[in-house]
């Protein structure tokens, strides 16, 4: 497999996020939402992986949304127009800028409510989301959602101390028994980024087995 790479904003067309719950899906009282866990896996000096040490050399994209120190993974409503694992790769590319190959099974489902309804009553913005694990094939230097979504590279053992959420620890824990325990895992290379602020904070610009491949 080609190395991943790295898309200048030349090479990518800007796209707009979807706006709206228009098309949104629901299971009874629930919003359903799908969304992944960005990764990649640091290579060693001779550019080889062994699964042995694949939890060490783990590296996920967290991204963050304004006025949180915390962070999150992409996610968001999954809508009628697609399949779950499109609403995935759909919000990978709006809200973290990336693309890869997503896991045919997802890594869990979860039952949390949404960011404005986290003190509310009852089952008011209750939601229903289903996580996959990405593997990054394709990081973009321009992507939709920029502006309120800035993105880190992390080992994920660090992750777990920067999750919102319990249940974003919990999928962390699935991505790694993915990873380790899927008889068909082949690790690959990491990302060639084009400069090491893709590693790091990208801070928004205050002014701006089978897989599918998205």
């Amino acid at each position: 497999m080609a190395p991943p790479s790295s898309s200048s904003p030349s090479m990518t067309p800007m796209v707009c996020a979807r706006q709206g719950r228009l098309r949104q899906r629901y299971e009874g009282c629930y919003r359903l939402v799908s969304g992944c866990i960005p990764y990649m896996l640091n290579k060693e000096e001779d550019g080889e992986i062994s699964c042995q040490d694949v939890l060490g050399r783990l590296q996920v994209l967290m991204i963050s949304t304004p006025k949180r120190g915390d962070l999150i993974f992409p996610k968001g409503g999954w809508e009628d127009d697609e399949s779950i694992d499109e609403a995935a790769c759909r919000e990978a590319f709006e809200e973290a800028g990336v693309k890869g190959i997503i896991s045919a099974t997802p890594l869990g489902e979860w039952i949390f409510k949404s960011k404005s309804k986290q003190n509310s009553c009852g089952l008011q913005g209750a939601c229903k989301g289903f996580m996959f694990g990405l593997q990054v094939t394709e990081l973009l230097e321009i992507w939709p959602e920029q502006i309120t979504h800035g993105r880190r590279w992390v080992p994920v053992e660090e992750a777990y101390g920067l999750c919102r959420y319990d249940w974003m620890r919990e999928a962390l824990d699935k991505l790694k028994e993915q990873l380790l325990f899927e008889s068909n895992f082949r690790p690959l290379s990491s990302p060639e980024l084009v400069d090491s602020s893709s590693l790091y904070m990208v801070m928004p610009a205050v002014t701006e087995g089978a897989v599918a491949l998205c």
